[in-house]
Order: structure tokens, then sequence, then C-alpha cells
């Protein structure tokens, strides 16, 4: 059996935290609301946090780059708990005011992080508010 890695961007604002509905319930919701917004930028209001432009702004801003370690420093002990105990599904989601810089961003740069780090692992992104982004 192998694991499945649902991560998941939303927003608090227009759909709320999304439900699991692996049946198994659970999983963790990251608020990124407290790093600062590109959105309050006019260059980046209409991009989202798959533009290059936005992901080298939050890569340059130290307290996305700490809630980050921190995010990995959570999920990394699960993960290899699912695994060991053959567990099917973990959901991760990322909320943010309007769901498309800050939780798209996060949500990409932890599917990076779990399949350099878990290459067994079948990871999923679902962008809640830009399902065209949805890889």
């Amino acid at each position: 059996m192998s694991l499945t890695v649902e991560l998941n961007s939303f927003s608090y604002k227009k759909s709320g935290i999304p439900v699991d509905t692996s049946g198994n319930g659970g999983g963790f919701v990251f608020d990124c609301r407290f790093i600062f917004n590109p959105g309050r930028l006019d260059e980046y209001k209409d991009l989202t946090g798959k533009d290059s432009a936005v992901i080298n702004f939050l890569d340059s801003q130290n307290t996305m780059n700490e809630f980050l370690q921190s995010v990995y420093a959570l999920i990394t002990p699960a993960i290899k708990n699912y695994l060991e105990r053959n567990f099917s599904h973990l959901m991760i989601n990322f909320g943010c005011t309007g769901g498309q810089h800050r939780s798209v961003y996060s949500a990409e740069m932890t599917k990076k992080f779990i399949e350099k780090n878990f290459p067994g692992v079948i990871v999923t992104v679902n962008h809640r508010e830009f399902p065209h982004l949805n890889n």
C-alpha cells in the first residue's frame, strides 16, 4: 500500500478549511495569514503563488522560510509514521485570506519537499480557489 499526501491551498474567507473526504478525518491545517500578503502590492495582485515573481518575493521573506521549515519539521515524523504503519492518506492544508499567493506557494513548496525526501509517496495538490493551477 502506498501513502498519498493530499495538499490543499484554500481561502479562509471564500471556502474555509477543506473537508477530508478520505474517510480518515483530520490532517494538518496551517494558517499563512501572518505572513505578509504579496497580493497587497499592485504588481502581484493578479498573480498566484505559482508565478515566478510571487515565488521570488516569498522566497525572500524570512518569515515564510521559517514557517515552511516549521511545517516540514511537523510533517516529517507524521509521514514517516504513516509509512511505517501503512496508512494510505494524509491531508495537509494551507490557508490564507484569498487562497491565491501564500497558501498556493506553501502547498507547492511542500510538494517539492515531500517528493525530494519521500520519493515513494504520492503527492496531489488541490488549489481550491484556483483549480486551473492543479497539477
